[in-house]
């Protein structure tokens, strides 16, 4: 068996059910790009994009053969969403990248405006409204919650492009109903790794929350106006 085959069938007994290896190299992948997006580097977008591609194999177990009982067609989807946004994430932190030189970090954290929150307010209520029903007649397990975990993914994927701070909130939205949803589905690795980016996404809001302070341009004060 060749390292691919390995990969694409090997398991592991954790807690005595079967684990695939390739679930848990996908997720070591997604901790590896949440260190680099914490970082702001841009490495953070393709090592991504090779979990995406390792998961996307793991929740389509209709396709794919995994231990698990059910389909989630919502993380599989957002698995595909995430290598498309990727690509622009990828794009556009290169492109900040080259514009400062190779010196800068690939982006400059900043709050949303009130306008963007607003906006990833209706797509987060019209996105779920969406995909709920699909995800439905799909028979994907869990179709509610996997619709959230699908749309709130994206969105923090996006805003993460954008260098937008809320994407760190949608992300522990997202693991607030994710871990208990991959219980229940007996994705136990899956499941531990929400747990902790959890806790990981909570130490870099507030890393990212302190750069954008440290970052905002100065406010001239309206008296020095005057005065001038």
């Amino acid at each position: 068996m060749g390292p691919l085959g390995w990969l694409l069938d090997a398991q592991l007994q954790i807690a005595g059910s079967p684990v695939l290896v390739r679930e848990i190299v996908g997720n070591v992948f997604g901790l590896g790009s949440a260190l680099f997006g914490l970082r702001r580097l841009v490495w953070a977008w393709p090592i991504g994009m090779i979990g995406n591609a390792l998961l996307f194999t793991v929740f389509l177990g209709g396709a794919f053969a995994t231990p698990q009982a059910h389909d989630l067609y919502g993380q599989a989807g957002r698995q595909v969403f995430f290598f498309a946004v990727s690509l622009y994430g990828w794009w556009r932190w290169s492109r900040n990248r080259r514009a400062g030189g190779g010196e800068q970090p690939a982006v400059t954290p900043r709050w949303a405006t009130g306008r963007e929150r607003l906006g990833l307010l209706a797509a987060a209520v019209v996105g779920t409204a969406a995909a709920y029903p699909l995800l439905a007649a799909l028979g994907s397990w869990g179709p509610l919650p996997d619709a959230w975990i699908l749309v709130g993914s994206l969105l923090a994927t996006y805003g993460m492009a954008r260098g937008w701070v809320e994407f760190w909130l949608l992300w522990i939205a997202v693991d607030a109903v994710g871990v208990p949803l991959l219980l229940r589905g007996g994705f136990y690795p899956s499941a531990a790794m929400y747990l902790f980016y959890g806790g990981f996404c909570a130490a870099g809001l507030a890393t990212w929350w302190r750069t954008s302070r440290a970052t905002a341009p100065a406010r001239t004060p309206i008296y020095s106006e005057v005065v001038a």
